[in-house]
């Protein structure tokens, strides 16, 4: 062992510094055994402190995979091509997925809610969207923008009455894009005057996800414009409000059944035990609450694609050309092999971003990476299954048509893909 260190780095080493450093290599070389000796016990140690797989889930993870995909095939899929035609979810859907617990999965039991993990939602994001990415995105918002603003940063008396409604049967919705303000979230120009014990908010909120059916709704108004983003404050506001109105539903390319509307506020009237968290922060509950939101958006992505892949293989296994399925020809083999090589990375990303979160690491980073590439990967995955379809994956009558619309607002909400690289960017930069 010692002779071959010596072999490997005299090699590395130029005959001046062989001279100069070797007093220093003496030490260097002595060292390395008595230290990597020291940690093998930790490199190599019994089965039962081994790291598991990032995709490998725990038996309880995987009962619940198996559940949504049971129900998201026998529930969902029928109603999938008629909801897109129509634009919209039906309210007997909806109430299925609160009665299984889906609108509240990280809500404690303590305020009615199925007290779960992140990596739970995630999970159910994900098998969601396999069969309709539309329903996901409904499911995704809830947990992970909504109940996430209410857990994290609302106080005991705003967790008691309204977690309890968002776990059990309120849909709500986060409200902070505007038609001036989308990347630019922070230059928004909706306002909150004090008004005695009141403030009245006014402005104009634009693709509100879940606001045709929210009950409830996080806006982000500015009580102080003069300071800028530290003026932004979230303020809890009822939708029976007489102050606020829905506008109509967005006529859009891809998961239309998912509601997207604009959010009006002429004169709201909401009392200061609206406020959600700190007057002045609520910049800061944005960014935090979006941050985990990307890895949402990443599990739809990753679901979205492998759906388009599930319902994909199955034909070109079963279509024949030239006496053979088209699934054995070599250059249709390699296409549907690295795309499947793609699914797997792009998961592994999102798995490590939400067990990072969970870990209470620093996942800001891996979050934006995983909502780019699991967004690319869904628009390449579908793009491609489309294409092996021939003919009939251009038609309404196979899925394949429409996971690839459904694919196209992963790279825009929830951090557009340029935003997405400038957040990576700045980290790297930190550490470089």
């Amino acid at each position: 062992h010692t002779m071959f260190s010596k072999r490997l780095l005299s090699r590395s080493l130029t005959a001046r510094s062989r001279c100069t450093l070797s007093a220093t290599k003496q030490s260097l070389l002595q060292a390395p055994a008595a230290s990597m000796l020291s940690l093998r016990p930790k490199f190599y140690s019994t089965a039962t402190t081994k790291h598991a797989p990032l995709s490998q889930l725990k038996p309880e993870e995987e009962q619940l995979r198996d559940m949504i995909a049971q129900f998201a095939k026998s529930q969902v899929q029928p109603l999938v091509r008629e909801m897109d035609e129509n634009k919209k979810m039906p309210k007997e859907l909806i109430d299925q997925c609160f009665e299984l617990g889906l609108m509240g999965l990280e809500v404690s039991e303590e305020y009615g809610g199925s007290g779960m993990s992140f990596l739970s939602s995630v999970i159910v994001i994900e098998e969601l969207a396999k069969v309709d990415p539309s329903l996901s995105v409904m499911v995704d918002v809830q947990n992970t923008l909504v109940n996430r603003i209410f857990r994290d940063f609302g106080n005991e008396e705003q967790r008691k009455q309204y977690l309890s409604r968002l776990a059990t049967d309120t849909i709500g919705s986060f409200c902070l894009s505007e038609p001036s303000s989308g990347s630019d979230a922070f230059a928004l120009k909706t306002t909150a005057k004090k008004d005695g014990d009141h403030y009245v908010l006014n402005g104009t909120k634009a693709w509100i996800t879940n606001a045709g059916e929210a009950g409830l709704f996080i806006v982000m108004a500015n009580v102080d414009p003069s300071k800028g983003y530290k003026g932004i404050t979230a303020f809890v506001v009822e939708r029976d409000n007489p102050g606020l109105a829905v506008g109509k539903r967005e006529d859009k390319l891809g998961i239309r059944a998912s509601s997207t509307c604009s959010v009006i506020l002429e004169d709201c009237r909401v009392h200061e035990s609206a406020i959600l968290g700190e007057l002045g922060k609520g910049y800061k509950i944005a960014i935090e609450t979006l941050n985990e939101g990307r890895i949402g958006i990443a599990a739809q992505m990753v679901g979205l694609a492998q759906g388009a892949f599930d319902a994909t293989m199955p034909y070109l296994k079963e279509r024949k050309q030239f006496g053979q399925p088209i699934a054995d020809f070599q250059g249709m083999s390699h296409e549907y092999a690295y795309s499947a090589m793609e699914i797997q990375a792009a998961r592994l990303l999102t798995y490590e971003a939400g067990r990072k979160l969970e870990s209470g690491l620093d996942y800001r980073m891996d979050a934006a990476m995983a909502k780019n590439y699991s967004s690319k990967v869904a628009g390449d995955v579908s793009a491609k299954c489309v294409e092996w379809m021939g003919g009939v994956g251009f038609t309404k009558e196979y899925p394949q048509e429409k996971f690839y619309r459904d694919s196209k607002i992963g790279k825009i909400y929830e951090g557009s893909w340029l935003i997405n690289l400038d957040t990576i960017a700045k980290e790297l930069k930190k550490r470089y």
